[in-house]
């Protein structure tokens, strides 16, 4: 059975992998995160996410949004995979697979940006923005 992370697990492992960069982001219920560079003082951060994902979020199998790669996390644990946008990255720990090749960490990580991009349901928003 695979252990669905808390909210709070979540945050605290994209705290992890951004590290302090300086860039706001924001996190989906299964692990997606996209991230914003260069929101506006005003912006909606959780609204400039939704419209990224929901475009760049579900998978269509044999077109550039089917595509996707892995890193390793150094330190890990665990994987992010991306895909045809810079900014929209998946965790997926190393829980949630039993097969670590990049294959298979690859495909269950853009399963999850997929159901990501279609319930487009977020649970964290880090503001960097200066005050």
């Amino acid at each position: 059975m695979i252990n669905v992370m808390s909210e709070q697990d979540l945050a605290g492992v994209w705290r992890r992998i951004i590290q302090g960069d300086g860039k706001s982001w924001v996190v989906f219920a299964h692990g997606t995160c996209v991230v914003l560079p260069t929101p506006g003082p005003s912006a909606d951060l959780a609204a400039q996410a939704i419209e990224i994902l929901r475009e760049y979020g579900p998978v269509h199998v044999g077109s550039s949004a089917g595509d996707f790669s892995t890193i390793t996390l150094d330190p890990g644990p665990g994987w992010v995979v991306y895909g045809h946008h810079n900014d929209v990255l998946t965790y997926v720990g190393p829980d949630e697979v039993q097969d670590s090749s990049d294959l298979v960490v690859g495909l269950y990580g853009r399963h999850k940006r997929d159901q990501d991009g279609h319930e487009l349901d977020v649970v964290h928003v880090e503001d960097k923005r200066p005050r």
